[in-house]
């Protein structure tokens, strides 16, 4: 297909007949949600209640900008019973026992459980839920990471003119990959030591007035109270008040937000710079570069630690797409009618393209509709793998909806892995494939997440990713944020269309999306910083935020 079609945009474009077949399902009459162009910008800071279900509220009579999935259910489809859509979650593992994915889960039914068999002949052994392609692996490096290690005994202290040419290509990687790896490695320890001396002036400040004021715990009124007789107790004095008054006045609040920190730096250190992990080959005996070899890891889908920590993002990402909507519990996903399909393939650290690849093509073989792929890095040694594996999903009618990252950068300057296209060519290679960026629940100049990636040419719509409410391991429910959370608002959103119209082809239901959301011409801060704006609409291809109410209308008039 011409891949121009997606560019363009516009409903006009359904008009021609370009689309094929025909779609099934509930026939609508209601008028679609206007673009709000006129609409002033909202900054009520929201209730509890109001933050834990923001990405389902509608903008024109909620005043949020989430996704109308309430009022689409309320006012276009209860009525309605779907056609169930498998929905691929390649991730970090989702704990598949958590109370609020009861029923929701994927079995291969062709499959007997535990039996040490290949029931089915489709080369895995026992994958009763899916798959596990990292087995026992948790902590990794990241991509360029594993560049330098490999590479550095070839090329370091060496120019291009040292270089054979056949080598040049990989010689070029090596040397991108070591001046990122060098500014991250500095850029993490400047952090870390930053985090580790200030939460040892806030103990020591902290130590120093309880016991000046004999309490056991500091309050803003007691800090303001006292009255320090030196000028380090008054310089503690102020440090403490400055962070009760405008971060947190619970000081035990601060001092877990600063180990979780610590924490994160140090792992970055520990794992994901580390050039002597070794992690895949150490604990899973599968060569990265062999594409040959394709039946590896096990079939334990949430991990393999008993507290399931490795699997939180994935066990968010599939809460987000299909929590049980009925059972009263916890959290309602955006879709019914789904069954997610768990394939763990995602570490601490970046992923490798084998395992993205055959994880792709793993879920396409057994019956996905929809893969969300809520992960991506900036190098990779086989990019030409995971095209393939889109490729493949685009020959098999399979949806990818995939996290555009959480860098605050313009992608059409920048490439990013995966996407199916690159700065240099921004022509869509498959028209199976949505790219998705993230959207606060601010209308208004903070409409964007700062964290988003962007681009008119490389990100095609934007969704609610901002502090998104939704289930952890162990039957708890958290907020996170990240394009990671819009892209599965999106897959929702999609396997509602698939269910309701589930003769509607894979480039129908992107075309849709992107159609059918809301737009505006609001300037909008773009990565975090106050002097980059540009308008909502001009920066990603559709110019668009999905809107679920819209797109099942347009899903409905869809020939």
């Amino acid at each position: 297909m011409n891949n121009t079609f997606f560019k363009a945009g516009g409903l006009s474009l359904l008009a021609t007949g370009l689309l094929i077949g025909c779609a099934s399902g509930p026939k609508i009459n209601s008028e679609p949600i206007p673009n709000l162009q006129d609409t002033n910008e909202k900054k009520v800071k929201l209730t509890d209640e109001e933050l834990e279900i923001w990405g389902s509220k509608d903008l024109l009579k909620d005043t949020i900008p989430g996704m109308s999935v309430d009022r689409a259910y309320q006012e276009l489809i209860k009525d309605y019973e779907g056609k169930t859509v498998i929905v691929a979650v390649l991730d970090s593992g989702i704990d598949i026992e958590h109370e609020d994915l009861e029923g929701v889960i994927w079995t291969n039914i062709d499959e007997i459980p535990d039996n040490g068999k290949d029931d089915d002949n489709n080369g895995f052994v026992d994958d009763i839920h899916g798959w596990n392609f990292l087995g026992d692996v948790v902590e990794e490096n990241l991509e360029y990471t594993r560049i330098v290690r490999d590479y550095q005994e070839e090329f370091e202290g060496k120019n291009a003119t040292d270089i054979p040419e056949d080598r040049l290509k990989d010689f070029k990687l090596y040397r991108a990959a070591k001046a990122e790896f060098d500014k991250e490695v500095g850029d993490t320890q400047k952090s870390l030591n930053r985090y580790v001396t200030m939460n040892n002036q806030l103990q020591e400040a902290e130590e120093t007035l309880k016991n000046e004021l004999e309490v056991d715990k500091l309050t803003i009124d007691n800090v303001t109270a006292y009255k320090p007789e030196d000028d380090t107790s008054l310089n503690q004095k102020m440090l403490l008040l400055n962070v009760m008054n405008n971060i947190d006045e619970d000081l035990q609040n601060i001092q877990d937000q600063l180990a979780e920190a610590m924490e994160y730096f140090g792992n970055r250190s520990k794992y994901h710079f580390n050039l002597d992990l070794n992690a895949r080959q150490k604990n899973l005996g599968d060569d990265a570069d062999d594409f040959s070899t394709k039946i590896y890891g096990n079939n334990k889908v949430s991990g393999p630690n008993e507290d399931r920590k490795d699997a939180k993002h994935g066990t968010h990402v599939a809460g987000i797409i299909a929590a049980n909507r009925k059972n009263e519990k916890g959290i309602k996903g955006v879709a019914e009618n789904v069954l997610i399909m768990p394939i763990r393939a995602v570490p601490d650290g970046d992923e490798y393209d084998k395992d993205i690849a055959l994880g792709i093509r793993y879920a396409v073989d057994n019956g996905a509709s929809i893969i969300n792929t809520s992960f991506g890095k900036y190098f990779s040694t086989h990019p030409e793998w995971v095209m393939e594996a889109i490729e493949y999903a685009s020959e098999n009618d399979v949806l990818i909806v995939n996290a555009a990252g959480n860098e605050g950068l313009n992608l059409d300057e920048k490439r990013v892995y995966p996407n199916d296209e690159t700065p240099e060519d921004p022509t869509d290679f498959v028209d199976n494939f949505i790219n998705v960026g993230s959207i606060t629940s601010e209308y208004g100049g903070n409409l964007v997440s700062g964290f988003s990636n962007y681009g008119k040419n490389s990100v095609d719509v934007f969704a609610p990713g901002s502090s998104i409410y939704a289930t952890t391991p162990l039957d708890t429910y958290e907020f996170l944020q990240g394009t990671s959370m819009a892209a599965p608002n999106v897959a929702g959103v999609a396997a509602m269309i698939r269910s309701l119209y589930p003769k509607l082809s894979a480039a129908q239901v992107k075309q849709i999306l992107m159609d059918s959301g809301l737009s505006t011409e609001q300037e909008v801060i773009l990565g975090g910083d106050p002097n980059e704006t540009k308008p909502f609409n001009e920066i990603s291809v559709s110019g668009k935020m999905v809107n679920m109410y819209n797109a099942i209308i347009l899903a409905s008039k869809t020939k």
